[in-house]
């Protein structure tokens, strides 16, 4: 192996334990926490950056690392192997989708939380079915798959729209070329 493909694979492995790092201490400083699950912070910035700037590959290993660390750390809101599987492994593991988009932030970044969204929204409508009240936002609920709609849309939908957000305003900063990743060229 050449020493150029040598410091490449030890940036990646580098820069994917930091950002996960970063990650996990973002996740324990929410904006705003759901009885249930689901929060408001900025934990999928570090991983969605990384995907976006490395690709799908190396996206998917630090989101996979990302969704076991969330399973370790956060798996207390869970209600069976099912929720574990579908909560935590695959809703944080999708956000590798983001790495078929590199180079493109905000569409990687939407992709990815559109399909964490779908995992949650399935999970909540089948697993979590049971635990549905009769009433949320005001309203009477009759089936699960509204409910699991409303709930996993009011932290995802904020939660897309701040990680965006919080992009485009840094992207003005000396970090754009690293949000680009026209370093690695």
């Amino acid at each position: 192996m050449s020493h150029k493909k040598i410091h490449r694979s030890i940036r990646v492995m580098t820069e994917g334990a930091i950002l996960i790092a970063a990650a996990e201490v973002l996740s324990f400083l929410p904006l705003y926490k759901l009885p249930w699950g689901g929060s408001i912070d900025f934990a999928m910035l570090p991983i969605l950056l990384f995907c976006c700037r490395w690709g799908f590959g190396p996206g998917m290993l630090v989101s996979c690392a990302h969704a076991i660390l969330q399973t370790l750390f956060e798996g207390g809101i869970a209600i069976g192997w099912q929720s574990i599987l579908g909560d935590f492994m695959i809703a944080y593991a999708v956000l590798g989708l983001a790495g078929l988009f590199k180079g493109r932030f905000v569409i990687g970044a939407v992709v990815a939380c559109v399909a964490r969204f779908l995992v949650h929204y399935v999970v909540g409508a089948t697993i979590w079915a049971a635990y549905m009240p009769e009433t949320f936002f005001n309203m009477t609920m009759t089936t699960p798959w509204v409910y699991s709609a409303l709930y996993n849309g009011a932290y995802m939908l904020p939660d897309t729209i701040l990680i965006v957000a919080v992009y485009f305003l840094l992207r003005r900063t000396s970090l754009a070329t690293y949000f680009k990743g026209t370093d690695l060229q």
